[in-house]
């Protein structure tokens, strides 16, 4: 697990952070109907590359893209090609990049087009358990802090959160200790520390919890195939409270 104890490190975050949120940002102008999540793909590696970046997805454990677009049932990992989007769909987009040597990764769920309220709400309230949680990534509190203030909001909501995938601690590698669960109880685990550096990520269902992976060994969908969000940035604890370092 990395800890910024300096300067130097904390601008390299930000400019590896920065490069994602951009590319999200870029990629929300590009989604509408017709558009395919190939082109998606190929749009944030160009983008990447054009920063002096490299993508962190592409290659890591074979996976074969920039980006993960998970698109309605698809929680996590869905693989880019030649899908279309469709009026009424919601794609989530989770994007990395390495830069200087270190890490950002984020992600966020879009509409295409008018879309159902029940996806509306789904998106919000996932948007929302995102920013609660950041709020607790504070050094008075516990990383189990984060995760139920994810559990409680959802839930209270009427809605699940993904058990078998989690945030995690980030930088120079993009999978770093320690995990960052999206449920449990408050005031549990390691206390937060100035220069942790954390990827926090709530996955959402507007159904149960439970997923599966499809044959082709990436893309995770719901069980009962209901909708599901997936939000996250890179989030650094300091002294003056959390730090987004891949908001745009």
């Amino acid at each position: 697990m990395i800890e910024l104890k300096n300067r130097e490190q904390i601008q390299l975050m930000r400019r590896a952070g920065a490069v994602v949120g951009e590319t999200l940002e870029m990629l929300r102008g590009m989604v509408r109907a017709g558009v395919t999540t190939g082109e998606l793909d190929q749009a944030a590696e160009d983008y990447i590359t054009k920063c002096g970046a490299k993508p962190a997805f592409k290659g890591y454990d074979g996976f074969p893209a920039t980006l993960c677009t998970s698109i309605n049932e698809e929680v996590v990992h869905g693989l880019p090609g030649a899908r279309k989007l469709r009026e009424g769909d919601i794609i989530s987009i989770d994007c990395g990049a390495y830069l200087n040597g270190y890490c950002g990764d984020a992600a966020v769920t879009l509409p295409v087009g008018d879309i159902e309220p029940e996806r509306q709400q789904l998106i919000e309230v996932c948007s929302q358990a995102l920013a609660l949680a950041i709020a607790q990534a504070e050094t008075t509190k516990r990383l189990f802090d984060i995760s139920s203030a994810i559990q409680v909001y959802v839930e209270k909501n009427g809605m699940s959160v993904v058990r078998e995938y989690v945030g995690h601690g980030i930088g120079r590698q993009m999978h770093e200790d320690p995990k960052v669960p999206n449920f449990g109880r408050p005031g549990r685990g390691p206390r937060l520390t100035r220069g942790m550096v954390l990827a926090i990520e709530p996955m959402v269902n507007l159904g149960g919890y439970q997923v599966e992976k499809l044959s082709d060994h990436w893309t995770v969908v719901t069980v009962d195939r209901r909708p599901s969000a997936h939000f996250e940035h890179t989030v650094a604890i300091t002294d003056n409270g959390p730090e987004i370092l891949t908001k745009v």
